[in-house]
C-alpha cells in the first residue's frame, strides 16, 4: 500500500474531531492519541493515573487489533502525563501492556490535556 489509508473502526472511541483514529502508510499504522475514554459509550472515564493509562492503552489496543496488527508491534509510543509526578504508578500499568522488547518511548508532562484527562498516549506500529 502506497497511498495514506484513514483507519476507523467502531469497535474503539468515536469522538467526531477532525482526525482519525489511525492512519495506515506502507505497512505502517499512526495511531491518534487515546485517551480514557470508553469504546462502547463514547464517555469520559476519568480517574486515577492507572485507571486512565489501562483505558488508554486498551483503546490503543483495540485500534491496532481491529487494523490487523498488536501491542507487540507497537514500534513508538509518546505519553502525555497531567502530572510527571505520577509518572511510576504510570509505568506500573505501562510495564503490563509492553513486558518486553518494549518499544521506543517519550514521555512528557502537559501543560493540559483534552477534557482535563491525565494521560493521553499515541502509538506507531507495523501491520
Amino acid at each position: 500500500m502506497t497511498e495514506k489509508m484513514a483507519f476507523e473502526t467502531n469497535k474503539a472511541a468515536v469522538l467526531g474531531g477532525p482526525y482519525s483514529q489511525a492512519i495506515i502508510h506502507n505497512g505502517i499504522i499512526y495511531v491518534s492519541g487515546q485517551g480514557p475514554i470508553d469504546p462502547n459509550t463514547n464517555q469520559l472515564l476519568t480517574g486515577s493515573v492507572e485507571q486512565e493509562t489501562e483505558r488508554s492503552l486498551e483503546n490503543i489496543r483495540i485500534i491496532l487489533e481491529e487494523a490487523g496488527s498488536s501491542l507487540s508491534n507497537v514500534l513508538r509510543v509518546t505519553a502525555y502525563l497531567l502530572n510527571m509526578g505520577e509518572y511510576g504508578r504510570f509505568n506500573d500499568v505501562y510495564r503490563r501492556y509492553f513486558p518486553e522488547n518494549s518499544p521506543a518511548r517519550s514521555c512528557i508532562q502537559a501543560a493540559r490535556l483534552p477534557f482535563d484527562i491525565r494521560v493521553e498516549i499515541d502509538a506507531i506500529a507495523y501491520i
